[in-house]
């Protein structure tokens, strides 16, 4: 009867722990859900950050947060402007409709007119459409921030104007509103302005307007306003030469490169949801561990009351396994004691052959550097400094074959497994695996920095396969 009971108290404890209640997080707020939209989105996460934006629209309906209520539409339209644009614009009607019914702060109200504008633009554009929509969402937008004496939100309105026009061929409009934005423009829009400014000077093929106003544009660390800057200069370059056909050319490029940009984009994504998945994976784990610790905490606490039950009918017999593992024990220690000092002495014997290794290694790649500086091309590589570098055929094979020798066939056996690989990727492999700089690199291809770093970007990626971002064509070439 007694054992009985003790089953049943067992089992008891058991149950109690398996139907704790999931202790989850906090009721998540419309608040809390619109910034981890808005974190994914920074990180270009823009899947996750739609579907996050869409659960706090319905939370913020729910709880009648009207202000985040209109502020997740306006988000998740800005999201969707480049993808869909016809509902970017009915999402931002509506966040507009919301914020008419609940008004608070009137700069947001200009900045919603403003979107819509856009917006309402870009689909009138696509369509080959009107764009009295877009004109008249920007004039009452432009109106309410020049009677408030907005001037940030005056330059964006008289941006978005100026874009309007552009896109309508009235180049001349383009240029007053352009100029007129200008004229209001903070610090932080200077750099958009002028590019509108800009824009529209090319354009009407005012190249002197143009170029100079280019030139005014300080892109900082905005690699795709600093690459607009430079195709545009570019351009106005062959516009004076009347290369129209070399301008087309660019356009091209430009817009490979841009797709390769959104790409990155696109992949920047993946990796950030894998991540998250990967977060919430950790977090289901860690409480399923600490479930478990609580149930194994139970499950001892039952098994010491077991114990306890017949811990004097087993007295005798656990002094005498005590004697037992205390000789056991003993003689344990000394098998591991002889056992450790064997494997000392081996470790030594491994840390002499590793040290033996290791000068020999060193000595060879001596030897390697010491051959390659001494070959007249290396020699005029490193005197190059910012100056154009000119290898001859006979100079690209010699290199070739000197790092052949010293590297075990390395690009013997880098042409036979890549046949279709171009010759120019052959060299610049070549360049990468002597150590030079990026700046040298672009010295003897007469192109920047940037783009030898995209050259070899694409070569890892396209040729390799490698698709790492942590491993460099350098630690390709060295395996």
């Amino acid at each position: 009867m007694h054992k009985r009971t003790l089953h049943i108290f067992f089992i008891g404890i058991l149950l109690v722990a398996c139907c704790q209640p999931q202790q989850g997080s906090d009721t998540q707020t419309a608040v809390r859900c619109l910034e981890e939209a808005e974190a994914a989105l920074a990180n270009d996460s823009i899947r996750l950050g739609e579907t996050l934006l869409r659960k706090t629209i319905r939370m913020a309906e729910e709880s009648k947060d009207w202000h985040t209520y209109y502020i997740s539409y306006q988000r998740l339209a800005k999201a969707l402007s480049q993808s869909n644009p016809d509902e970017a614009l009915q999402l931002m009607k509506k966040a507009l409709t919301i914020y008419e019914q609940h008004p608070d702060d009137e700069r947001n109200h200009v900045i919603l007119l403003d979107y819509a504008g856009t917006y309402s633009a870009q689909v009138a554009f696509i369509a080959e459409g009107t764009f009295d929509e877009a004109l008249d969402f920007i004039h009452r937008a432009y109106d309410i921030a020049k009677n408030s004496q907005m001037n940030e939100l005056m330059c964006q309105t008289l941006t978005s104007l100026a874009n309007i026009a552009w896109a309508k061929e009235d180049y001349q409009q383009a240029l007053d509103y352009a100029h007129q934005a200008e004229s209001v423009a903070p610090a932080d829009l200077k750099a958009g302005t002028l590019q509108v400014l800009a824009r529209s000077y090319l354009s009407l093929n005012m190249l002197d307007s143009a170029e100079t106003i280019y030139r005014q544009i300080e892109p900082g660390d905005d690699v795709h306003l600093a690459y607009i800057v430079q195709s545009n200069l570019a351009k106005i370059a062959l516009r004076r030469m009347g290369a129209a056909k070399v301008e087309d050319d660019i356009d091209d490029a430009f817009e490979q490169i841009e797709d390769f940009y959104y790409k990155a984009l696109d992949q920047k994504d993946q990796y950030y949801q894998e991540t998250l998945r990967q977060e919430i994976e950790n977090q289901q784990l860690e409480y399923r561990s600490k479930m478990y610790e609580r149930t194994l905490l139970i499950v001892i606490i039952a098994a010491m009351i077991i114990l306890l039950v017949v811990v004097l009918a087993l007295h005798y017999r656990i002094r005498m396994l005590r004697q037992q593992r205390i000789y056991e024990q003993s003689k344990l220690e000394n098998d591991l004691f002889i056992k450790e000092q064997e494997k000392y002495q081996l470790q030594q014997e491994a840390d002499h052959q590793k040290t033996l290794l290791h000068q020999a290694n060193e000595v060879v790649t001596f030897l390697q550097n010491f051959i390659l500086e001494r070959t007249e091309v290396m020699k005029k590589l490193n005197k190059g400094g910012d100056s154009l570098i000119t290898l001859s055929e006979h100079e690209w094979s010699e290199i070739e074959r000197t790092l052949n020798a010293i590297d075990n066939n390395r690009f013997a056996n880098i042409r036979e497994q890549y046949p279709d690989m171009q010759e120019d990727d052959i060299r610049l492999c070549i360049l990468t695996r002597l150590g030079l700089s990026n700046r040298t690199i672009g010295n003897i291809y007469c192109i920047s920095i940037s783009a030898v770093q995209h050259r070899k970007l694409k070569l890892k990626k396209e040729v390799f396969g490698e698709t790492n971002p942590d491993i460099t064509l350098e630690q390709i070439l060295t395996k």
